[in-house]
């Protein structure tokens, strides 16, 4: 027992000794302190909670005041930018919106007021109201007019969605230098119709053309062509389908390329020959686009002007003249400018009739389609 104290004295002053030593290297004397306990941590989390005016950390309330003063005020407002990305918008748009009003709406209507007043453009007219128009029904040069637009689109709708069709069918298919013969049928669209004008011109000139010394080889007499008036229409007709019919080629052949070929070849399985597949299932796929092309080629043909002027000038003895070359020989021949936007407005009143048929067509016939075919 004796010995045990003695080694409990000497472990104490040990631990006083190396006291004294720790206190005088850091300069202060710290009391000696129990062992702390440590404690086992919780396995189960806190719950979070917030200060309600501060839920996230440097985000503030409305009611909250600013450190440095009051809150500042957002340097632009979601309608200021509205109203500035409208404004650039409007900046890059209105040099079209110019040129359309410019070259567009405004003649329309100033065209509209021109038709019921006496003007030639030069002097001051008066108004005369309706009177345009009722001269309009008993000039008989505007008869001829009518009735030589309507012989020309008359023959020339059906001629070129019929010839565009059947050559449609002919280059749907993959033989060798099928691109070649699609260019060369597509070629003379491009071409204006001045200078088809032009070219034809030289053809068919009675006296020195190609097409008379053609004939004259065959042991065939001269021709007036051109300058004969029962010949010059329907010369005019077929040179127009010359370069109209390959805008309809393209088109239709477009619309046979989608034709879904496996109800052409469930067709041909169940027996059916090339003229049924045609008329059951290729000619009922074809309705909307023919549709179209119905109404372009009669806007075409209600058109007609430059080939006219170009070629014959209305004549001879007025075989020629349609609508909108008398237009312009009243307007700017005769100098009744009045008078021919009348006619002109007749024209577009034709038009807007034409179109609006067609419309009340598909209207009536939206999902018309006969057993098997695709619309």
């Amino acid at each position: 027992m004796e010995k045990g104290r003695t080694e409990k004295r000497r472990t104490d002053s040990e631990h006083a000794e190396k006291g004294r030593t720790e206190s005088t290297d850091t300069g202060r004397t710290e009391p000696d302190r129990p062992p702390r306990r440590t404690t086992p941590r919780r396995t189960i989390p806190r719950p979070l909670t917030l200060s309600p005016r501060h839920d996230t950390p440097g985000r503030r309330r409305p009611g909250d005041r600013h450190p440095s003063g009051p809150t500042p005020r957002r340097p632009r407002t979601l309608a200021a930018r509205t109203r500035r990305e409208n404004a650039t918008a409007w900046a890059f748009i209105s040099p079209s919106v110019l040129i359309i009003l410019g070259l567009s709406i405004v003649p329309v209507v100033w065209s509209l007021l021109l038709s019921f007043r006496a003007d030639d453009l030069v002097t001051p007219g008066r108004w005369v109201g309706l009177d345009n128009y009722r001269a309009l029904v008993r000039d008989p040069g505007f008869r001829t007019a009518v009735e030589n637009t309507l012989v020309y689109a008359g023959l020339y709708v059906p001629l070129s969605l019929a010839g565009g069709l059947v050559l449609a069918l002919a280059l749907n298919r993959r033989i060798r230098l099928i691109g070649l013969y699609r260019t060369l049928i597509f070629v003379p669209f491009v071409i204006s119709a001045a200078a088809q004008g032009v070219l034809f011109f030289f053809i068919l000139d009675p006296q020195f053309g190609v097409a008379n010394s053609l004939l004259h080889h065959l042991g065939v007499s001269r021709q007036g062509f051109l300058s004969d008036p029962g010949q010059a229409l329907y010369l005019l007709v077929l040179i127009s389908l010359w370069s109209g019919v390959g805008f309809c080629v393209v088109v239709y052949l477009a619309a046979l390329q989608d034709v879904p070929r496996e109800l052409i070849e469930s067709a041909r399985l169940d027996g059916a020959n090339r003229l049924r597949v045609l008329w059951h299932i290729k000619l009922p796929s074809l309705t909307p686009v023919t549709v179209f092309l119905l109404l372009w080629e009669l806007i075409t043909a209600l058109q007609v002007f430059d080939l006219i002027y170009v070629t014959t000038k209305g004549g001879p003895l007025g075989s020629t003249t349609v609508i909108v070359y008398f237009v312009w020989e009243q307007a700017f021949q005769m100098f009744t400018a009045g008078y021919g936007a009348a006619a002109a407005y007749v024209l577009a009143a034709a038009l807007l009739v034409a179109g609006a048929a067609l419309r009340l067509y598909r209207r009536r016939r939206p999902d018309a389609t006969p057993d098997g075919a695709v619309r």
